[in-house]
């Protein structure tokens, strides 16, 4: 407690830039990966390969990823600090958005798509007003996951100077003070623990909404 009040403003500052690099890659994560995994549920073969692409992407050691980034962001001076770090969550993230947002539209019972249809509405009326509603509290799960998990990525990000509370991490690693990696690495999991937990009150607001969709629907 000591360290925390003595630090406080930097630990804040850290905290905010945390947010910040997290918050971006998912966002530009949900725009890019939320149509993609609507798009291929009308592609069972580009559907495996996006999804196995993702899977094998999520088995690189973050640093490793970091890593490869360097060299080929060194072509534009951008190979260490926030870019690199910011690229990488991006690809992290897509897994689980793709794969939740393929699966719960994917799932959404024949029956009411039948019934849309029967009623006259075209695809994109289908999906706009009875798929995506239905599908939206799993998806908002994958952004969870996505979310949690990019936190804890980005604390890795510090050793490319990416910032965030990593920096506690690496800083008290590489000069062996015990009391600055304790600090990080708490301050990273109260950080994910309470996004988690905010995302987590989203989607069961959005549930409710999915279900009396689906109940009209099934009218």
């Amino acid at each position: 407690m000591e360290f925390i009040n003595s630090n406080w403003n930097e630990l804040l500052h850290m905290t905010l830039a945390h947010i910040q690099l997290v918050g971006l890659a998912v966002g530009v994560a949900i725009l890019f990966g939320v149509p993609f995994g609507i798009y291929i549920t009308q592609k069972e073969t580009l559907a495996n390969l996006v999804l196995a692409v993702a899977g094998i992407i999520m088995t690189i050691p973050s640093i490793a990823l970091f890593g490869i980034m360097i060299p080929i962001l060194s072509i534009i001076n951008q190979g260490i600090g926030f870019l690199p770090a910011f690229l990488a969550l991006i690809l992290y993230s897509q897994l689980p958005i793709i794969r939740n947002t393929y699966v719960a539209i994917k799932n959404v019972d024949p029956n009411i798509r039948d019934a849309a249809i029967g009623m006259g509405m075209t695809i994109w009326e289908r999906l706009y007003k009875v798929e995506i509603p239905l599908a939206l509290p799993i998806i908002m799960a994958g952004i969870r996951m996505a979310v949690v998990l990019t936190i804890g990525i980005g604390a890795i990000a510090a050793y490319i100077g990416a910032g965030g509370l990593g920096v506690y991490i690496a800083r008290g690693i590489s000069t062996s003070y015990e009391t600055m990696v304790q600090v990080g690495a708490v301050a990273v999991s109260i950080l994910a623990i309470a996004s988690d937990f905010l995302l987590g009150q989203i989607q069961k607001r959005l549930s409710p909404e999915g279900a009396k969709v689906s109940k009209v629907a099934r009218t």
